[in-house]
């Protein structure tokens, strides 16, 4: 599950950097891009990162966010072309977006034990019964994805521990 190629450590550097400015924004550090596969060379065609507390919005995503970007750009909800890079395992919500998106492939950063449905918890980016599957890749830059996470969730414990007086 760790087929990595040489170009994906860039893109999933410009994946943590979004995942930085949402956490800048006080939105959960996950970040995503869509990569196309063009003639000329790979380049990226959507950005996302966590929106749910901005937009008041449950689906605001980051690979949600990536992925509706992307098809605008495209005019297209088909994306079979296109690689996925995101910070974080995808949630099960996310994994089935990817699936209906067609994404070639899926490259993450840090599992998630909790929701995880790229391999941790559930499977749907390669179950054999649903109409896709797509080649997934977890763990690149896995510790500097968590980091991010236990640096935003330890900052959100303090604020709450000092907001009530603990």
């Amino acid at each position: 599950m760790n087929g990595f190629y040489p170009e994906d450590s860039v893109f999933m550097q410009q994946a943590l950097n979004l995942a930085r400015r949402a956490m800048r924004m006080g939105e959960i550090p996950v970040g995503a891009i869509v990569v196309e596969d063009g003639v000329s060379g790979p380049r990226i065609i959507g950005r996302g990162f966590n929106y749910r507390e901005k937009r008041s919005d449950p689906t605001a995503h980051a690979e949600v966010v990536a992925l509706r970007a992307a098809g605008r750009f495209r005019k297209s909800w088909q994306l079979s072309d296109c690689s996925m890079y995101v910070t974080l395992e995808p949630c099960p919500m996310c994994a089935g977006a990817l699936v209906n998106a067609r994404i070639r492939r899926l490259i993450f950063g840090a599992y998630d034990p909790k929701a995880g449905a790229a391999g941790t918890l559930y499977q749907i980016t390669h179950d054999l019964r649903l109409n896709h599957r797509m080649e997934t890749s977890g763990g690149l830059m896995a510790e500097e994805s968590a980091a991010l996470l236990r640096e935003f969730f330890a900052a959100r414990r303090n604020s709450r521990l000092a907001r009530d007086g603990a």
